[in-house]
């Protein structure tokens, strides 16, 4: 199951984001060689890890073994801010569009050859779920293109907004995704049912709070 993380609730998931942080440093710097993210405490959070962030999280036996955030385009985000020029079209903005970043999974639990891992399927039909609730339909992703067909055949309508770069050890592209029921649908019969991933999002105690 994926839980939902926002400004509302993140105090009740201080231990979830301190392994969240720590996954996100162990795959974008000491995998992928994004030097200029590194933290000597190795915790990887940057600028948007704000208010107005949505994270997603996964856990088995107790850990985060799973983990992606979303940010509204009509916030700062990466595309706007710090990958700009990966973008050589008008850039995607609206409340219906939302930016997939720092999408990572443990070495354990990731996929072997084509197939979508379990951690993955979940992660994946949590963006799909979330977006059909949301009014949200297209997601802006920074990726290596070798995703592209991928996510072609998971029946993401994909876009690409510019020719891909190197950051770090990859190429990286920047693309936009449009998703609806036949997503969703190709996901479950992936993993062999129609489960909702998505937990009920946890929050404060009213009372508790004053």
């Amino acid at each position: 199951m994926i839980e939902i993380i926002t400004a509302d609730n993140i105090r009740l998931y201080r231990t979830e984001m301190d392994e969240a942080y720590r996954l996100r440093h162990d795959v974008f710097v000491e995998e992928k060689g994004w030097c200029d993210l590194a933290h000597a405490d190795r915790r990887e959070i940057d600028q948007f890890d704000n208010d107005h962030a949505l994270h997603m999280i996964c856990r088995q036996d107790g850990r985060v073994v799973g983990y992606q955030r979303m940010l509204p385009t009509t916030k700062p985000h990466l595309l706007s801010s710090v990958l700009a020029d990966l973008c050589e079209v008008e850039r995607p903005v609206g409340d219906h569009i939302w930016e997939w970043t720092r999408y990572c999974v443990a070495r354990p639990y990731r996929e072997r050859g084509r197939t979508l891992s379990p951690i993955a399927n979940e992660l994946l039909s949590a963006i799909v779920e979330w977006g059909m609730e949301s009014g949200v339909d297209r997601i802006i992703i920074e990726m290596e293109p070798i995703w592209l067909l991928r996510l072609v055949q998971l029946n993401f309508l994909v876009t690409p907004l510019g020719i891909p770069r190197e950051i770090g050890k990859d190429s990286v592209v920047a693309v936009v995704a449009k998703f609806d029921r036949r997503t969703l649908e190709m996901l479950q019969a992936l993993r062999g049912n129609s489960n909702r991933v998505l937990q009920r999002r946890r929050l404060p105690n009213p009372v508790a709070a004053e």
